[in-house]
């Protein structure tokens, strides 16, 4: 691949499971949504949104731990081994829902249930994996590289597990006339596959520089450790302020990748046609994930992450106003300029300031925890809204049905993410600067 010229071979083998993972990210976030939507009962957006929100908290409280943990020696890579199978088994049994007996509403009822549940362990298991994989950062690059290193790996994310298994759904359904349930179930087995496979490169390839030695009381060392490691935080302010803004922008960024396609169901747009518009958005994903490589060498990874800021504020009021299918395209497309680039250049401007580079899983642990925690509260903002939307338009029109007031309500709960795109923008904008120049 001439695009990885230059590259370690371990940078590569770190970067191939950002092309490992994505596949999840696509086929799970995006895909499964739109098929728990036709077998939820009312008000599918709301729990779908309330589930993302319980698995970020499970993994929220679990993070600090875990990372403490991955920074004994020869720990890392065991614990990154366990969530990424515990995901990829998940994906697993996601392709036998679309199997099952949906004839009436009550087996559509179990199966919806068991769909949020398997969810639920795919995502703990992804970010699980996530967490030990960022912390590999400071192992296989240097911080110069780290910007470079990051964004490339999202960048291939695009080009592999985002793009090659949608495309291969969307072809069983639209050149081959695959039904809809076995081309589902075929994208989720493909999922766990894909996975699994690729990540076999990082378990080859990329070993634990860092650490600390082994403790004969893991448990109690770790605990102990996470109180240090939050006063230490707490006392370089650069580090405590970017991680507080951080906590409020990528949690929009993560609501508006979790409930996309949710909502774009919700408001009767066609399945097919928004599958191709998030096609786009990975296709695009890689050149734009090279543009903001370069414009971070050139204005720096704190600039282009406030780019990427606005450009996000932009699009949760451009969401609001969706109507027509190519306004979807149209949204597709911001999205694509901007979400690799916001979250690369996040992760690494992270990693250039961790201060003790043999304790990256237990700094990243709490890197983790405000992502993690930020994702419960866009998701639940955004069940909430849209449910207290849904009341009060069902009140005033109560002839209208189900489906219709639920897309009148959708757009108000999408239109709340930009509350913690506010909040996130003014304190990385105003606030953190001034900490940036006394550190």
């Amino acid at each position: 691949m001439g695009i990885l010229k230059g590259y370690s071979k371990e940078e590569k083998s770190w970067m191939m499971y950002d092309w490992a993972n994505s596949a999840h990210s696509v086929i799970v976030v995006t895909i499964l949504p739109i098929f728990f939507n036709t077998i939820a009962t009312e008000r599918g957006m709301s729990l779908w949104g309330f589930a993302t929100s319980a698995a970020m908290l499970i993994v929220a409280l679990l993070a600090p731990i875990l990372g403490a943990f991955g920074d004994f020696k020869g720990y890392r890579k065991k614990l990154f081994f366990v969530f990424m199978l515990l995901g990829a088994a998940s994906c697993a049994f996601l392709a036998l829902t679309p199997l099952m007996d949906l004839s009436t509403p009550e087996h559509m009822e179990t199966v919806a249930m068991l769909i949020l549940v398997l969810y639920i362990v795919s995502t703990i298991g992804f970010a699980g994996a996530n967490l030990y994989y960022d912390s590999f950062l400071n192992d296989v690059t240097t911080p110069e590289r780290m910007d470079k290193v990051s964004t490339m790996g999202y960048g291939l994310g695009y080009i592999g597990g985002s793009t090659i298994p949608l495309l291969l759904f969307l072809l069983l359904v639209g050149a081959f006339g695959v039904d809809m349930m076995s081309a589902m179930s075929f994208a989720f087995g493909l999922t766990a596959v894909w996975w699994f496979v690729f990540s076999l490169p990082l378990l080859k390839n990329v070993e634990q520089k860092s650490y600390q030695e082994k403790d004969p009381h893991p448990v109690r060392s770790s605990l102990k450790k996470l109180a240090g490691t939050a006063r230490e935080i707490y006392a370089h302010k650069n580090m405590f302020v970017y991680l507080i803004a951080y906590f409020f922008y990528i949690d929009g960024v993560n609501t508006v990748i979790h409930m996309s396609t949710s909502y774009g169901d919700t408001l009767g747009l066609d399945s097919t046609k928004m599958l191709l518009a998030l096609l786009l958005v990975q296709v695009l994903g890689l050149p734009f994930c090279l543009l903001y490589i370069k414009l971070a060498d050139k204005f720096g990874a704190r600039f282009m992450v406030g780019v990427g800021i606005g450009v996000y504020c932009f699009i949760t009021v451009f969401a609001f106003f969706i109507s027509k299918e190519w306004h979807f395209w149209v949204l597709a497309i911001l999205v694509a300029t901007s979400q690799g680039g916001i979250q690369a250049l996040s992760r690494s401007m992270f990693g250039k300031i961790i201060p003790d580079k043999k304790r990256t899983g237990e700094f990243f642990g709490f890197y983790d925890i405000f992502g993690k925690f930020s994702a419960i509260i866009g998701p639940t903002l955004v069940g909430i809204t849209s449910s207290l939307a849904y009341d009060v338009i069902h009140s005033a029109n109560p002839a209208l049905s189900a489906e219709a007031v639920e897309a009148q309500a959708a757009p108000w709960g999408v239109l709340s993410i930009l509350i913690v795109f506010l909040i996130g923008g003014f304190t990385y904008f105003f606030v953190l600067p001034k900490y940036l120049k006394k550190d």
